[in-house]
């Protein structure tokens, strides 16, 4: 890694080491936006590289039993890797509620989310962190993000967690949870695994992690990434999405990148790279990357659907009977997850450590 500039190291000092985060920094009143945020060139998000003529499909799971609506998702996590859904049945309430909390953590005193600072949480079950892998990377992304790790056993330090935001988080989850299985069985269907497969769905569906992420309004959106490029590492994830946008996808056939426009009480999902794995590249688990608010705080509230730490994992049986050869080898999750974390966002190289 390069030497940092002296101001560079200062500001590390404030955001990481004081554990005063983006959002500590923004506070302070800065007038311009710090070498330690401002990504090279040729990594910004230019114009020119947006697309004008490609959307992500929006679809209606009002009826789950439609066929047409069983082969849209298949055919959008074939395609695109992301998809809206509409009418699925979580309360615009239940969405509104924990954006609210979203924006009530992140508007308390610096001292009061310090007592939630990854190292000093008092549960390893919820954590405020900033940008991604701060040891690793050079340029920081301009996010801060509190994290809930919601297995059944972490909930049972509930009492522990923010009394701001906690009810919000676990009422927006179990609100999910059918949304997810659902989408879960769709998806394993279309892989031929059969139907109510409780055996295979458990390991799925055990691990959510919740994050309430934050974006503080940005003077130069342009020069920062709220999130580098990646693709996410879970089975699929569920996001939600605030009215002022900033997610974009990479088109899978010029390389573009896509923006996923906010929909009024729609989630969004996208497939991970655990479902890609497992699907032995039929899903796709595709990059994408976030810009911050010129002028708004923007949040999002992502449900990360992960595998148990010591689940093994590969391309599925069914999947293989046809002679189908495999591209990815067997891996534990734990393996997998830990070298995701060890480095910064690189696109799609984390999935190369499970790739033959």
């Amino acid at each position: 890694m390069p030497p940092r500039e002296p101001n560079s190291e200062k500001i590390i000092d404030f955001v990481v080491n004081k554990r005063n985060g983006i959002k500590g920094l923004v506070d302070t009143g800065i007038e311009t936006v710090p070498e330690l945020y401002i990504l090279p060139l040729e990594e910004r998000l230019e114009p020119n590289n947006i697309s004008n003529h490609h959307s992500i499909p929006v679809i209606d799971v009002s009826n789950w039993d439609d066929p047409k609506v069983t082969e849209s998702i298949c055919k959008a996590a074939e395609e695109w890797g992301f998809f809206q859904i509409i009418n699925h049945g979580v309360p615009l309430e239940v969405l509104d509620a924990v954006k609210e909390a979203s924006h009530r953590f992140f508007g308390l005193p610096n001292e009061e989310r310090k007592k939630y600072w990854v190292g000093n949480s008092p549960t390893e079950t919820v954590a405020l962190k900033t940008s991604f892998a701060p040891l690793a990377e050079t340029v920081f992304e301009w996010k801060d993000f509190l994290s809930f790790r919601c297995s059944p056993r972490d909930l049972e330090s509930f009492p522990l967690w923010p009394p701001v935001c906690r009810d919000e988080v676990v009422k927006y989850l179990e609100s999910a949870k059918p949304v997810i299985r659902k989408l879960l069985e769709v998806l394993l269907k279309g892989l031929k695994v059969k139907e109510r497969d409780k055996t295979r769905e458990y390991p799925l569906i055990v691990s959510p992690v919740v994050n309430l992420n934050y974006y503080p309004h940005c003077l130069k959106p342009d020069l920062t990434g709220g999130v580098f490029p990646h693709s996410d590492i879970s089975t699929i994830t569920t996001l939600l999405q605030d009215e002022n946008g900033g997610l974009y996808v990479r088109a899978t056939d010029d390389n573009s990148w896509i923006h996923v426009p906010p929909v009024n009480g729609a989630l969004v999902i996208n497939v991970g790279d655990i479902l890609q794995i497992m699907s032995n590249d039929r899903y796709k688990s595709i990059e994408h990357r976030v810009v911050a608010n010129g002028s708004k705080d923007r949040v999002s509230v992502p449900i990360f659907l992960d595998l148990g730490a010591d689940v093994v994992f590969g391309p599925l049986p069914e999947v293989l009977e046809s002679g189908e050869q495999p591209l990815y080898k067997e891996v534990v999750f734990s393996d997998y997850s830990k070298y995701f974390f060890s480095k910064k966002h690189e696109g799609k190289k984390t999935i190369d450590f499970a790739r033959i």
